[in-house]
């Protein structure tokens, strides 16, 4: 969620199978795909954080979950609407200093997607720390896995990410698009402070939504040329989840009046919801959302690799007078990445339009 929270301890046992030899083990599900377990020994997320940027864009190590995402609504020469998707995850396999070399404690893993009205296109790639194979640099600002890249072109301002390069391939696509940006980054939750729970779990989480994108897409050998807008999301924790959340329904949305809205919804095993989000106007001020001014109610249900998702949303903000409902580009936009889950564009109309992205886990 983006928010970015995302199961990155699924992989711990299939990395360490992968890139030290030890046997496949059970991962422990504590909360969604491990993300509420005990974190002692990694830092703590809590409030009053003071942001350093350009440093801020690169890793974290000292805390055990983190990811750079990226999702941009695209259009080519003739209207025909498109989505693309990239994540980088870095996941600490232990506390501690960081060691050289094979013996790192950081692995990483990363998603990449294009979306159209018919198919969703979807790649996966896992690599160890300290051996070159994936990493980011804060400045210049470089983030990557294998060819799979997210650069800038020249040198970031303090408080912007632009101007950057975004690249990756799968098995019938590839893209090529140049990101820019003239506008803040956006601290989400309080200052950057985002609960995840009422029981206080957290992570820091800043945002670059006002960002319009061009470039190239292949599908299946067409090259495909594109522009829109798109979003990245920065976040990082320890422990983001409560033990007993089982996933959550993620929305960025670009409001054609100009605003953007972070919404997020957390789901208890019991029935409970957890609602934040923020409102950014589009001088860049953000105002938090809490549980009590959000609504979410699913509309339809898709069937989709024997799961029903539920693909379609009312979002309700009163104090904001929105009231909208979410259309997906392609209802079966299911990542069948290692840890599946569904992620993809959509557009809302109601009292508000616009287009945006959606993404579901736990179902």
């Amino acid at each position: 969620m983006k928010d970015k929270l995302f199961p990155l301890l699924i992989y711990v046992g299939l990395f360490t199978f992968l890139v030290v030899g030890t046997p496949l083990k059970e991962v422990n599900a504590d909360g969604f795909a491990g993300l509420g377990a005990d974190a002692q020994g990694y830092e703590q997320v809590v409030p009053g954080k003071m942001f350093v940027f350009p440093k801020d864009h690169g890793p974290h190590p000292n805390y055990k979950i983190e990811w750079w995402y990226v999702t941009a609504n695209l259009e080519d020469e003739n209207g025909k609407k498109y989505g693309a998707q990239w994540t980088l995850f870095r996941q600490a396999l232990a506390p501690g200093p960081q060691k050289k070399g094979w013996d790192n404690q950081q692995i990483w893993m990363a998603h990449a997607a294009v979306t159209t009205q018919d198919q969703h296109y979807a790649s996966e790639l896992f690599a160890r720390g300290g051996i070159g194979q994936a990493n980011v640099s804060a400045s210049p600002f470089r983030a990557w896995i294998d060819d799979w890249e997210l650069k800038s072109t020249q040198s970031l301002s303090p408080r912007q990410l632009d101007d950057l390069h975004l690249s990756a391939n799968g098995e019938d696509f590839s893209y090529t698009l140049t990101l820019s940006s003239t506008a803040p980054l956006i601290l989400q939750g309080d200052t950057g402070f985002s609960l995840k729970s009422d029981e206080g779990q957290a992570s820091y989480y800043y945002s670059a939504p006002f960002i319009t994108v061009a470039g190239l897409l292949n599908v299946e050998g067409r090259n495909i040329k594109v522009s829109g807008s798109a979003w990245i999301d920065r976040e990082w924790s320890s422990q983001p989840l409560s033990p007993d959340q089982t996933g959550w329904d993620w929305f960025s949305l670009h409001l054609k009046s100009g605003e953007k809205i972070m919404l997020f919804q957390l789901r208890y095993n019991d029935g409970r919801i957890y609602n934040s989000g923020n409102w950014i106007k589009p001088s860049g001020e953000s105002e938090l959302l809490s549980n009590n001014d959000i609504s979410f109610k699913s509309l339809k249900n898709t069937k989709v690799q024997d799961r029903l998702i539920p693909t379609s949303w009312t979002l309700t903000i009163p104090k904001k007078k929105l009231s909208i409902t979410t259309v997906p580009l392609n209802p079966n936009s299911w990542m069948s990445t290692l840890y599946p889950y569904w992620e993809g564009p959509i557009s809302f109309i109601g009292s508000h339009q616009g287009v945006g992205y959606l993404e579901m886990t736990g179902y």
